[in-house]
Formats: structure tokens, C-alpha cells, sequence
């Protein structure tokens, strides 16, 4: 567990439930919210059930009452799904979204049908942890908002931030409305979270994809994602920074459909 005594509470979230057919759950990444789903996987409701929810301090669910970890993250997942009646899913997660589906996957192993691990890390550099100690800072002194145009640049490539088209305005609207202390939390279990001893426990079938132009740790890490989870394949996505499946979705739905077919 994290600084909690006990599991974040799976009732205090909603899980949004769209389409039909096998259980795909999305997990969203940091500062924004379930909404980043349907510009990602817009048309795969019609081959899947998708469910999606918002983490702790983001979206429409609330500030926890104290500090937590990505185990605890991954609990309150168990929680949710058990709530829901669904007993096995394919897990997909972004960033943030990727280090829970990572805990939850090596965790809970009976309840992963298939793994999809997409810009994330099993643990932050330590200039990175120290970056997110700065970035949490900031956030509670100046608002998510003064963030933006850092992460931006961080997310996509500056082509794609110049066309401006719906995914940035949405990754732009939704930060901003962020809450400060909701962001910095997670920051907080970003920078703590190591995952790595977790990597060789899980036996899910393992998709691992990253954008080509990521900063260089992600690249890394999608890497050694790929070495260290058995039989795991490993995609690519261009152009594309990282937010990858934002900047090029009809890729990523192509890829995705091969692994999950």
C-alpha cells in the first residue's frame, strides 16, 4: 500500500461503461481524465466493451484523504472491477494509467486476459523523481495551468501542437481544469512507485508501446519493458511523443486490434 492504511475507495469512483463484447479497461494518465479514451479507440466500442474511470483527484472523482501509491491505485482497480462483476479483462494503460496496469497485471494475474503498456516506465530516473517532486510544487503553487505549455511539448510533437486539432484542446481544457492537489498526488506516487521487481510476474500476454520521438527514459523503458515481460511484443508509434496514441489513434487502433484479434 501506499501512505493509506487501506485501498482507495473503489466506490467513490464511476466507471463509464460504452459497446459491447469482450472487457477492454483504459487507464488514463496523468492530469487529464476517462475522456482521452474515445479519442484514442473512437469505433473500437463496437468490438469490445470498453470501461473507463477517472483516478483519484481527476475528472469527477475526489481528492483521497491522504496520500497513496500505485498499489494502492492498482486495489481500488480490483475494486472497481469486482463492483462491476467482471472477473477478467484485457487492461490497457497509459503513463500514469501504465504503472497501475503493471502493479494490477503482476498482482492480480487471474484477472488480466491481455496487457497493453503504452508510454509508460516500471520506475522514474532519479532526475525524473526529482522532477516530479518539483513539478507537484508547482502545481500546488501556481495551478495545473501553469504547467501546460511545458507538458505539451513533452506530449506531443510541435507539428501536431500547431494544427491544434481536438486532441490537444483536449489534453489543454482538461489540464487545466485539473486539480492542483489531485495532480500533485500522483506525482507524488509517480515518483515513489518501482515496479521493476514486478516485471517477471507477469504472465499476461504483453503489448508495450511507446511514440518513436519520447523522451529518451521512455524509450528505455519501453525497452526494457519489452526484455524483462516474457513473450511481450513491442510497437512503435510515429511521429509521436508522449501522448502517442492521441497523435496517430488509427495506428494505434490497427496495432491494438492485431494484438487483441
Amino acid at each position: 500500500m501506499g501512505a493509506n492504511a487501506t485501498p482507495l475507495d473503489a466506490r467513490s469512483v464511476t466507471l463509464h461503461r460504452t459497446g459491447s463484447g469482450p472487457p477492454l479497461v483504459l487507464l488514463h494518465c496523468l492530469g487529464v481524465d476517462h475522456l482521452l479514451w474515445p479519442i484514442a479507440l473512437g469505433g473500437m466500442e463496437r468490438e469490445r466493451t470498453l470501461l473507463a474511470y477517472d483516478f483519484p483527484g481527476h475528472g469527477a472523482s475526489p481528492l483521497p484523504g491522504k496520500a497513496y501509491g500505485i498499489a494502492d491505485l492498482s486495489a481500488q482497480l480490483a475494486g472497481v472491477l469486482e463492483r462491476a462483476g467482471i472477473a477478467r479483462a484485457a487492461v490497457a494503460g497509459i503513463s500514469l494509467g501504465g504503472l497501475v496496469a503493471q502493479h494490477f497485471a503482476a498482482s492480480f494475474a487471474a484477472r488480466v486476459d491481455r496487457l497493453i503498456l503504452i508510454d509508460t516506465t516500471p520506475r522514474y530516473t532519479d532526475a525524473l523523481r526529482k522532477m516530479w517532486a518539483v513539478r507537484a510544487a508547482q502545481a500546488r503553487q501556481d495551478g495545473v495551468k501553469s504547467l501546460i505549455p511545458g507538458l505539451l511539448d513533452i506530449w506531443f510533437t510541435s507539428s501536431f501542437v500547431a494544427q491544434n486539432p481536438p486532441a490537444v484542446r483536449y489534453v489543454r481544457d482538461t489540464l487545466e481544469k485539473c486539480s492542483s492537489e489531485g495532480y500533485a498526488q500522483a506525482c507524488e506516487a509517480l515518483a515513489a512507485a518501482d515496479l521493476r521487481p514486478l516485471a517477471a510476474k507477469i504472465a499476461a500476454p504483453t503489448l508495450v508501446v511507446c511514440g518513436e520521438q519520447d523522451i529518451p527514459s521512455f524509450l528505455d523503458a519501453a525497452r526494457w519493458l519489452n526484455a524483462n515481460i516474457a513473450g511481450s511484443k513491442l510497437a512503435w508509434l510515429a511521429p509521436a511523443r508522449h501522448a502517442s496514441i492521441l497523435e496517430q489513434p488509427d495506428a494505434f487502433r490497427r496495432t491494438l486490434r492485431d494484438f487483441l484479434a
